[in-house]
């Protein structure tokens, strides 16, 4: 399984999002300001997806992931592949 989490500030507020890959389904839970516990997310935003792309573009940069990852969720926006294996 791998876990990708990222987290987004507004003023003096965190919020945390995660993203968990496990045979080639992907999950999604959020940790919104103030809580102690993770929420699952039952059907991911466009926006969750592209910001989830984002980080696991940021770590194919650092040989951190494998393009594939990239290519499955460029699958899922719709978007072109960008000739990468």
């Amino acid at each position: 399984m791998q876990r990708h989490e990222w987290r987004e500030t507004e003023g003096d507020e965190t919020h945390y999002w995660r993203a968990d890959h496990h045979g080639g389904r992907w999950k999604f839970s959020e940790k919104p300001p103030g809580e102690r516990h993770w929420s699952k997310i039952d059907s991911p935003k466009t926006e969750h997806w592209e910001a989830l792309r984002g980080v696991l573009f940021n770590k194919y940069q650092r040989k951190r992931c494998s393009w594939n990852l990239i290519a499955k969720i460029d699958k899922i926006l719709g978007k072109p592949n960008e000739g990468r294996d």
